[in-house]
């Protein structure tokens, strides 16, 4: 005979787990002198962490709120993520290409 929590519990959708963890140890590695001298390395000026301040604040401002809130916040922003890609028909692919490179024909 199957345990009927195990039962119920297959039925219940994935919740997600807010967990600031993340958001912290990225906060304290973007301190790192490792990523810092990245940063300048790459661009020319030390990171100001700003944008990890922010998570970690709206992390905490999200474990205010009720759970079901919290479930509504974070599937309407994993919605709102745009994919990496963008997808073109044929001719908006090739008006774009030639866009970005058609100077390159001009030049021979």
């Amino acid at each position: 005979m199957n345990n009927p929590k195990e039962e119920g519990a297959a039925s219940i959708p994935p919740r997600y787990r807010l967990s600031c963890t993340e958001c912290f140890d990225a906060l304290w590695f973007c301190y790192s002198p490792v990523h810092q001298m990245q940063q300048y390395y790459r661009h020319g000026v030390p990171d100001s962490c700003s944008e990890k301040w922010s998570a970690l604040f709206d992390c905490f401002n999200l474990k205010t709120k009720r759970s079901s809130e919290v479930q509504e916040i974070l599937e309407a922003r994993e919605r709102s993520k745009t994919h990496i890609w963008s997808y073109r028909s044929v001719d908006e692919a090739s008006s774009h290409w030639k866009e970005l490179f058609g100077h390159i024909n001009d030049e021979e």
